[in-house]
């Protein structure tokens, strides 16, 4: 293991500040996925690489590799990445940190003269942010070959124009995604590690730089459900004789949120969020609401969380219908498959965070990344979050530069070891 090596903060701060400034647009920054603001980025990104003399190339889908050659390029290697687009008007650090993380470690292996026994890539990925731009991570799992061919057709909210359009028009290729090409695989990736700032204020609160994510979240979602009751007179109708779906759907949701406190009180990871809720165009002063629609999302880094949060729901859902003699619609479910981080990366970056004496926090993520495909394609991914202020997919994110380097000091450490094995 080499320890003669530290990582470039002050590359990574310096490109920081020309993502910030070349992408800011009067109120955050916006880095389009296959639009104006991640080719910014991603040619920002490249001619640093490039200066540094790392090995460069692109692949169907658009994501850029930026590699430090091993002295047995046979081998697997190891790939320190993320994204670098980012929702309008969003966060400057969010998915770029990760990719500049990738470029400390690597500029400062060069700058040591480090030849690891394998190569170690910095991977920056193409269109992580699938609530603004395009779901399915067409970035990472285009390049896995698992990217759901019938997202290709997605429309982008703010061109109105499809996910296959934009890739064309950039020139890439969806037919590689469409029919399942993998650029990335078990065969030659050894482990991924993605650094990300916590999208929470856990860190932060408990001043403590980083963590170690022990698993991405499952989700089950209710994207369209829906209260029915009955339509009345508000000034009317008694107590007794009304079918309230709006006191009906604060009900539910509170007894819920009780439901919540007696799975935190046990110490289980769960998180559970009423996205939205509204009547509807029927509603108006003086009517006792006769439907309400809502949306709901639970999440947990446990399948059996999810299912016993499930069980516990539907026991609400036929105890409100009762008292309150209304109808519950739970449509438009989703699901998704919780995901563990790789356990040997964990202890890695444990014992590399305690040899440099940096505080840590073991913890689960609550939001997606890329890092969940990788695992799921059987590659041994990690995650590290950094401690960041004021939440994320906000203009105010506000991660310190000091506690980035304290985070890419452990994932250099560590690098360094895994790229010797």
């Amino acid at each position: 293991m080499a320890t003669n090596h530290s990582p470039d903060i002050a590359l990574a701060s310096r490109l920081f500040d020309a993502l910030r400034e070349k992408t800011f647009d009067g109120v955050g920054v916006t880095r389009e996925a296959y639009g104006r603001g991640e080719e910014i980025a991603h040619a920002l990104v490249r001619a640093e690489a490039e200066a540094i003399g790392l090995d460069i190339h692109v692949d169907f889908a658009g994501n850029m590799y930026m590699t430090l050659p091993g002295s047995d390029r046979s081998l697997p290697q190891v790939i320190l990445g993320s994204h670098l687009d980012s929702v309008p008007q969003g966060g400057n650090y969010d998915g770029a940190a990760g990719v500049l993380c990738g470029m400390a470690v690597v500029a400062g292996m060069k700058q040591a003269g480090f030849v690891p026994s394998r190569d170690i890539t910095v991977m920056a990925i193409r269109a992580e942010e699938g609530g603004a731009w395009f779901n399915g991570f067409p970035g990472s799992r285009g390049a896995l070959g698992s990217f759901p061919p019938a997202n290709l057709g997605l429309l982008r909210k703010d061109t109105g124009l499809s996910l296959e359009h934009h890739m064309r028009e950039l020139g890439f290729d969806p037919d590689a995604l469409r029919n399942g090409k993998k650029h990335l695989g078990t065969h030659n990736v050894h482990a991924y590690l993605e650094l990300h700032i916590e999208q929470g204020p856990v860190l932060d609160a408990e001043e403590i730089p980083m963590g170690i994510v022990t698993a991405l979240p499952g989700n089950r979602r209710v994207r369209n459900g829906v209260v029915r009751g009955e339509w009345n007179h508000s000034g009317a109708t008694p107590r007794a004789y009304r079918h309230d779906a709006a006191l009906a759907l604060a009900e539910f949701a509170h007894r819920l949120d009780l439901f919540w406190g007696e799975l935190e009180a046990e110490g289980i990871p769960m998180v559970c969020t009423f996205c939205t809720i509204g009547t509807t165009d029927q509603a108006g002063f003086g009517k006792v609401p006769g439907e309400i629609g809502f949306s709901l999302d639970i999440r947990a880094p446990e399948v059996s969380t999810l299912d016993r949060t499930f069980a516990a729901i539907k026991n609400l859902v036929a105890e409100v219908e009762t008292s309150r003699g209304v109808s519950f619609e739970l449509e438009g479910r989703q699901e998704s498959v919780a995901t563990p981080m790789n356990e040997g990366i964990r202890e890695g970056v444990r014992k590399a965070a305690e040899a440099l004496g940096i505080a840590y926090k073991i913890m689960p993520s609550g939001g997606g990344h890329d890092a969940a495909a990788f695992a799921q394609a059987g590659i041994p991914s990690g995650m590290v979050f950094v401690r960041n202020q004021n939440g994320s997919h906000t203009p105010l994110e506000a991660m310190r530069i000091e506690d980035f380097a304290e985070a890419t000091a452990a994932i250099a450490h560590w690098a360094a070891t895994i790229a010797t094995e």
